[in-house]
């Protein structure tokens, strides 16, 4: 009898000490990174169209064109397998996305000098469809946040710490950070 009470409050502490909660932890951390992935390769689907629109348009400007075409090649060369996601591959991924970010820019740069482009309506429903993609990246990347948060503290805080160094042995996931390039403050000039 004494045994089975044992047995029952050692199960109970242990599924209370995330014996379930870390692998779900990691498969929400695993499912939100899928979805940035997602929305960024949405992103990169978008462009070849936006860039071709453009180009009718504005054929001249050939060398803000290939870096737009360049930085999407950077960025979906990209790829990390959500398992081994370390600091260092997110970085050269968030890297790659914000050539991509910033080819977009000066493309919508150039976008502005042309009056025909910016009132044709392929270019605006492009240009309306790049919007709601950054919007869904922007969300995408919190829910990560918040998952890897989540996964972090169960996996670092008493008492799930325990059952994670003596049973899942996982690390702590990495988080999204502002690059240096992001951290600017863009400069206005009128």
């Amino acid at each position: 009898m004494k045994s089975l009470i044992t047995l029952l409050i050692g199960s109970f502490f242990l599924a209370s000490c995330g014996l379930q909660s870390i692998p779900r932890a990691n498969n929400s951390v695993d499912a939100a990174w899928a979805e940035v992935e997602n929305q960024y390769k949405r992103r990169t689907d978008l462009i070849p169209n936006l860039v071709n629109t453009v180009k009718g348009y504005a054929s001249h400007e050939k060398d803000t064109l290939e870096g737009v075409m360049e930085a999407r090649a950077k960025a979906t060369a990209v790829t990390i397998d959500p398992t081994k996601l370390t600091p260092e591959k997110l970085k050269e991924f968030q890297e790659a996305q914000t050539g991509v970010s910033q080819a977009l820019g000066k493309l919508m740069v150039v976008s502005e000098r042309y009056p025909d482009l910016k009132a044709n309506q392929n270019f605006q429903g492009l240009q309306t469809q790049l919007e709601g993609t950054e919007n869904r990246i922007a969300i995408a990347r919190r829910r990560y946040i918040e998952a890897v948060q989540e996964f972090n503290n169960l996996v670092t805080v008493f008492p799930t710490s325990l059952t994670n160094s003596l049973i899942h042995h996982l690390d702590k996931k990495p988080q999204f950070t502002i690059s240096e390039s992001e951290s600017k403050t863009p400069e206005v000039k009128f």
